[in-house]
């Protein structure tokens, strides 16, 4: 580390909010995307346990995405392999009646657009943490400081919400409040977040789109004779095949062969 880095930690931290943002910019795969996401957001504030929902807007609803424990061990959603539980309910943006929910912390923040910053949940008034509160009794945790960021995309929607739990002095380890500086840290990458996964979800969307005209076309191919009928739904499957074999190989001319998820998909839509 630079002299200059160890006497100024928060240009420090600036430096990798940067860097940050280039890798998001550069992650194709959502889930690795939205955990990225997640930890770099823990990472830059020192916070021990977090939490990303999206927005269902057709459901106004937030979904729970990726959960983070770290002094637990507790990792769900992204490339962990462990799914959030179904026994996990969405978090309702409105009641039944249609009033708007700003009891819940992560609510209020996609409702209001506005963060949220609460040095102990055991101490706020205003907003219901009883489902915080049971997580503690069941894990002998102790949720105390709580910082909660909405994820604003370039068309200025809201899209998601970013929730840290207990901010870890840098130095003694004790939880403390997220300080003034470290909720601005996580304004700036919610933004650059929300930013990246909207055009990620937009590529995902011209994919699909220019997959089903390529499907399209092919079916139309082979109804047209009942000679090729299938040939172009069999094709790529038995070039799949083939290059997940060479891929697999482990000696002969090909054994260093790789292929990229992205190499995967340009030989599959060719």
């Amino acid at each position: 580390m630079s002299n200059t880095e160890s006497h100024n930690p928060l240009l420090s931290r600036l430096e990798e909010l940067n860097a940050i943002g280039i890798a998001l910019s550069s992650e194709r795969d959502i889930n690795r995307l939205l955990e990225t996401i997640l930890v770099a957001a823990m990472r830059i504030t020192n916070a021990d346990a977090g939490t990303l929902y999206l927005l269902e807007p057709d459901r106004e609803e937030l979904t729970f995405e990726i959960m983070r424990t770290n002094s637990l061990g507790k990792a769900l959603g992204g490339t962990t392999g462990q799914p959030i539980p179904a026994s996990v309910f969405p978090i309702q943006l409105y009641s039944k009646e249609g009033k708007p929910n700003h009891n819940m912390v992560v609510a209020h923040a996609a409702l209001s657009g506005t963060s949220i910053n609460i040095p102990d949940a055991y101490k706020a008034e205003g907003f219901d943490f009883a489902g915080t509160k049971g997580f503690d009794r069941k894990s002998g945790y102790r949720s105390t400081s709580v910082l909660a960021v909405p994820m604003r995309n370039h068309e200025n929607e809201i899209i998601g919400v970013v929730q840290l739990i207990n901010a870890l002095d840098r130095n003694t380890g004790a939880i403390v409040a997220f300080s003034r500086q470290e909720q601005s840290l996580l304004e700036s990458l919610s933004s650059q977040a929300a930013i990246a996964l909207t055009n990620r979800r937009l590529i995902q969307q011209m994919e699909e789109l220019f997959e089903s005209f390529v499907s399209l076309i092919n079916t139309a191919i082979d109804d047209k004779s009942p000679y090729t009928g299938g040939h172009c739904e069999r094709v790529p499957t038995l070039t799949m095949m083939l290059a997940d074999a060479v891929t697999r190989t482990t000696q002969g001319p090909l054994k260093d062969f790789v292929m990229t998820e992205r190499d995967r998909y340009e030989l599959k839509i060719a």
